[in-house]
């Protein structure tokens, strides 16, 4: 049977945790569950890891996070770069077991390794890199996947998630590196006494709360009422420290009882993703009895923020990470033109996936409007491209349409926490105008037209989902459709060669007569295909009708 000498060495010398020898003797004549384990090695790209936690190559597990370790080890110890690493992880499963054995490696390499001793959100880990002084940065986390994955996620010495050169310079590393025999690895009890792993102390985490304090626009939030919800991730401590700062009463902010504490298990959500409706129905509920101004939810790393806010007919409305993005975009351009401060020559990022309805905000203020390739990582590059011109006062804010939101340049990643702050301030603000934030939200859709927005995807698991994802993509370039949904392709664009200053990716995205929009990108992180519709109506009405007829032609591509 094929992979039968992988299973064999594996069982031999994957000792150091029993789960998987225990995994691998259960799967050992499952002939499908062998090649899944053993096809490939876990891609490794400019995101990182991220897979299944399981027993194999294609899986994450300490031999594959030891290995991708040591690749970075060597990458950093092979540039000029600061000797030492920052480490968080989430509440993920062997979440702290992977930090520990990434700390390991990095100190038997000669790298100080500095790890937060508990779960902290991810930009608090960009945030570390840059205040300790290191050369690299990793968080162990798989943001909102479901339960059964984790990841490893890369940062550089600026906080950014690694660029694609850094990337490949990483994956040559592990690619030469076996994941038994060529790891370096260090006690880890002994490597903390010597000073070569360091916990990360308090102070360093409590300025970052301060960092994303300073960004306030000032408004007296002291009368919101919040119903929050960390979705058993590592949000809840910064979060608390962040309102408490921010002058709202703790009576004041009501905590989901079951999503409070860290569970890798997400046993109220399969997805822990506050863009998913059922992540959120905790908080729903319990908005009925408590009755707040806002419901905010972070995801389990904290990157991410959703919210919902009340209906005016008794019940909640869900917030779009599209309509989040354009409110707190408008919110801080109108709050800081008001207020004198507005910079000069100002610059708001976001990506081409997100929402069209940004351009006209941004040509009322008069605002530059770049956009990026689909990823935090790119928006936090175009804050570094700033700050490397003496003028990092020109950023104002960054968003994307995935919960993602930052206002400042503290961190190189997108941050839940400084989204809370902003949505806290937005609606106090709005709430001394007499108005709701959903007034506020269709307000903007008055002013700007009615932009809808949808993301659909589709799931390709195992070795050949990999092979149908690339060819629905080659038949795409090769053929693209004349119409989607009656309405004809004015324009195709195809960002794999790269070009108008974006690097190559596999997208494609579709211009429609109408103004329309459908873009089509395979998950960099995921093993799925996503679609990203956008239309634009002259009412409610009129958008919905475009959107369920580009959405009934978009679907029928796959």
């Amino acid at each position: 049977m094929e992979y039968q000498a992988e299973l064999a060495r594996w069982l031999e010398r994957a000792v150091d945790d029993p789960d998987l020898a225990a995994e691998l003797k259960a799967v050992q004549n499952d002939p499908a569950a062998l090649a899944d384990r053993f096809y490939r090695d876990l891609e490794f790209g400019t995101g990182g890891l991220r897979g299944v936690i399981g027993a194999g190559s294609n899986r994450l597990n300490i031999y594959t996070i030891r290995r991708a370790t040591q690749g970075l080890a060597d990458t950093l110890n092979a540039s000029g770069l600061p000797k030492q690493v920052a480490i968080a992880h989430d509440s993920r499963i062997k979440g702290e077991l992977f930090a520990r054995e990434a700390a390991r490696v990095l100190a038997a390499n000669g790298i100080t390794a500095y790890l937060y001793p508990r779960l902290e959100p991810t930009p608090a880990l960009s945030w570390a890199v840059r205040y300790l002084g290191c050369g690299a940065g990793i968080c162990v986390t798989a943001s909102h996947n479901p339960a059964r994955y984790n990841g490893y996620k890369v940062y550089g010495a600026d906080g950014c998630q690694i660029t694609p050169e850094t990337a490949s310079k990483v994956l040559a590393h592990i690619e030469a590196t076996d994941c038994f025999d060529g790891v370096r690895l260090a006690d880890y009890d002994a490597a903390l006494a010597e000073g070569r792993i360091r916990l990360i102390g308090d102070e360093c985490l409590d300025a970052f709360v301060d960092a994303v304090v300073k960004l306030r626009p000032g408004n007296d939030v002291s009368r919101l009422k919040l119903v929050y919800t960390p979705l058993n991730g590592s949000g809840l401590e910064c979060v608390q420290k962040l309102l408490a700062k921010m002058g709202v009463p703790k009576g004041n902010v009501t905590v989901v009882p079951a999503q409070k504490e860290p569970d890798g298990n997400f046993p109220t959500c399969p997805y822990p993703n506050p863009e998913i409706r059922e992540a959120m129905e905790e908080g729903l509920r319990l908005c009925d009895a408590v009755h707040p101004d806002l419901l905010l939810g972070t995801d389990p790393d904290c990157d991410r923020m959703g919210a919902a806010v009340p209906d005016g007919r008794g019940g909640y409305r869900l917030i779009t990470g599209n309509e989040m993005g354009v409110l707190l975009f408008d919110y801080l351009c109108r709050t800081r033109q008001a207020a004198g401060s507005m910079p000069k020559d100002p610059v708001a990022v976001t990506t081409i996936v997100s929402t069209d309805m940004a351009g006209p905000v941004a040509q009322k203020y008069g605002v530059e409007l770049r956009r990026t390739l689909t990823g935090f990582k790119y928006i936090g590059e175009q804050i570094g491209l700033l700050e490397a011109e003496g003028c990092p006062e020109r950023y104002v804010f960054g968003f994307e349409e995935s919960y993602g939101y930052l206002s400042g340049g503290h961190v190189r990643d997108k941050d839940a926490v400084n989204a809370v702050m902003l949505a806290c301030e937005c609606a106090a603000w709005y709430a001394g105008q007499g108005k709701s934030l959903l007034d506020a939200v269709n307000g903007l859709y008055a002013e700007y037209g009615w932009y809808q927005n949808e993301l659909h995807s589709k799931e390709f698991e195992g070795q050949d989902g990999m092979r149908a994802m690339q060819a629905l993509m080659a038949a795409l370039r090769k053929t693209p459709p004349a119409d989607i949904a009656g309405c004809a392709v004015e324009r195709m664009v195809d960002y794999g060669p790269g070009g108008n200053g974006l690097p190559p990716a596999d997208v494609l995205e579709f211009r429609l007569a109408g103004g329309g929009k459908l873009i089509v990108r395979p998950s960099g992180t995921e093993p799925k295909v996503k679609l990203y519709l956008s239309v634009r109506g002259a009412s409610q009405e009129d958008a919905d009708a475009k959107m369920a007829a580009l959405r009934a032609g978009a679907l029928a591509l796959l």
